[in-house]
């Protein structure tokens, strides 16, 4: 059984983009992005709402193979290589390959395809991923807290859910990112 991983990048009061919907403040230095390239490198399969998949088609991009940063490149080859699911009602077709597209979450396809896939799952965005966690499909949890405030925005974790965690790794980064990794207890 595979399992479900929801990953952000986050400011430390939790949001992922802040009232604006910008998010440049959680650009990964070096260090960070290196580790993020090994997290993500088991990834089988993506699971994506419409706006996270705008985001991350970025790296679709075939300029991205000679990019001058070796981190860049190699997290442009992880996420092409990676199988994807978009979940949305108004895209009517999506341009990456191995992407298909799915009007509703359905969280019991959802469960078949963790038992099916080859690797963990990720699930991205807080939107999505808060369906997820509603169902009890997340396994996993991994935080990258940036020393940032931003006030407002859009919120990693969904309100009005109460889960028990365990904490099963932390590191500290050079330029004061946190890394904090849980599972449900």
């Amino acid at each position: 059984m595979s399992r479900l991983v929801y990953s952000a990048i986050t400011s430390l009061d939790g949001f992922v983009a802040d009232e604006d919907g910008t998010f440049d403040w959680a650009a990964p230095d070096e260090e960070v992005h290196r580790f993020v390239n090994e997290l993500e490198r088991r990834v089988a399969t993506y699971l994506y709402g419409r706006r996270m998949y705008e985001v991350m088609a970025f790296w679709e991009d075939p300029a991205l193979s000679d990019d001058p940063e070796p981190v860049t490149r190699d997290y442009a080859r992880i996420w092409q290589a990676a199988e994807k699911v978009v979940f949305s009602r108004t895209l009517t077709g999506v341009p990456t390959a191995r992407t298909r597209l799915e009007r509703d979450f359905d969280p019991e396809a959802v469960r078949r395809l963790k038992t099916e896939a080859a690797g963990p799952i990720s699930v991205g965005g807080p939107e999505l991923a808060a369906e997820a966690i509603r169902a009890g499909l997340v396994d996993e949890w991994h935080q990258l807290v940036t020393p940032v405030v931003v006030g407002a925005g859009r919120h990693w974790l969904p309100r009005g859910v109460r889960l028990d965690l365990e904490l099963l790794e932390e590191r500290r980064f050079a330029g004061g990112v946190v890394h904090l990794r849980y599972r449900r207890r």
